[in-house]
């Protein structure tokens, strides 16, 4: 591998998609090829590699990546040393965090992690489990699960740690939640050696900054209408701008053009508002990124 390129890891599994449709949104094009872990991106200065969301960090922090993609939680289970460029908030499922969860079968006596001294529990996350026991006071025995966690308890285990997005696969396995062991959301992490590299720093960044721009642009649109002078002012007071409304001048000098970012769950309850306040050819528009 050439030390010009940014050598970058994609996560393999559920978040892979998510990942390449994240972006692709911001300009990137990454395609998967059959049985390889070497996708091809359309940028010649970097390099992909698909790699397991929960060896990332450590890969990252020996050099083997300059950077890559992968969860708070896999960060702090491998304890590694790396630097944060950004929190990028999507996961395979949804926008919100994940959270991993001490889960017992319905019918257990447990009612909370005071109760599992002794006791033994699965997971995947050992050392996020056993950080978790220490802050507790509570001695147990943590085994490492290698799949299939949910399904442990009563005969293998007696609770679990798991991550959960929607808690739809706990409630299919007649689990409930106990407590919260922590919540995560996806970085974007690099070498501590990369980031010193001035210009692998600056690549870095900019794909950071493409990045979250595409993420904060997600629930947004944007509204343009035309507005006479008599009508500016209640017009204006109808719209929750990001900044301030962009007001300009038409040919017709009795009459401005608006422009203006909004939430497009409230596009519905804003269009009759703004009609009634006197906007005329009110249009909306789709916003694909929002750079601050």
């Amino acid at each position: 591998m050439s030390e010009k390129l940014i050598k970058l890891g994609i996560p393999a599994g559920s978040l892979q998609e998510a990942t390449a449709e994240l972006f692709k949104k911001a300009g990137y094009t990454i395609k998967f090829q059959s049985r390889s872990y070497y996708p091809d991106i359309d940028d010649p200065e970097i390099e992909c590699m698909l790699i397991r969301a929960q060896e990332m960090a450590r890969y990252v922090q020996q050099g083997i990546l300059d950077a890559g993609i992968t969860g708070f939680d896999w960060i702090f289970e491998t304890q590694a040393d790396v630097h944060e460029i950004c929190e990028l908030m999507f996961s395979k499922v949804s926008r919100r965090p994940v959270r991993w969860v001490l889960c017992v079968p319905n019918n257990s006596t447990v009612l909370s992690v005071k109760d599992l001294e002794g006791k033994r529990i699965a997971t995947e996350a050992v050392g996020l489990t056993k950080h978790y026991l220490a802050q507790h006071g509570v001695n147990a025995q943590v085994e490492f699960s290698w799949g299939a966690t949910e399904v442990k308890p009563p005969r293998l285990a007696d609770a679990i740690v798991e991550v959960t997005e929607t808690g739809s696969s706990l409630r299919a396995n007649d689990l409930r939640i106990v407590d919260e062991v922590l919540q995560s959301t996806t970085r974007f992490i690099a070498n501590q050696q990369s980031w010193k590299d001035e210009r692998k720093r600056s690549k870095l960044d900019n794909i950071a900054l493409m990045l979250r721009s595409c993420l904060a642009a997600e629930t947004k649109v944007g509204l343009m209408m035309n507005v006479h002078r008599t009508h500016l002012e209640s017009v204006l007071r109808e719209l929750p701008a990001l900044q301030k409304p962009t007001v300009a001048p038409l040919s017709d000098p009795e009459w401005v053009d608006i422009n203006t970012i909004v939430d497009e769950s409230y596009v519905r309850q804003i269009i009759p508002q703004l009609k009634a306040a006197g906007a005329r050819g009110i249009v909306e528009y789709p916003i694909s990124k929002i750079i601050d």
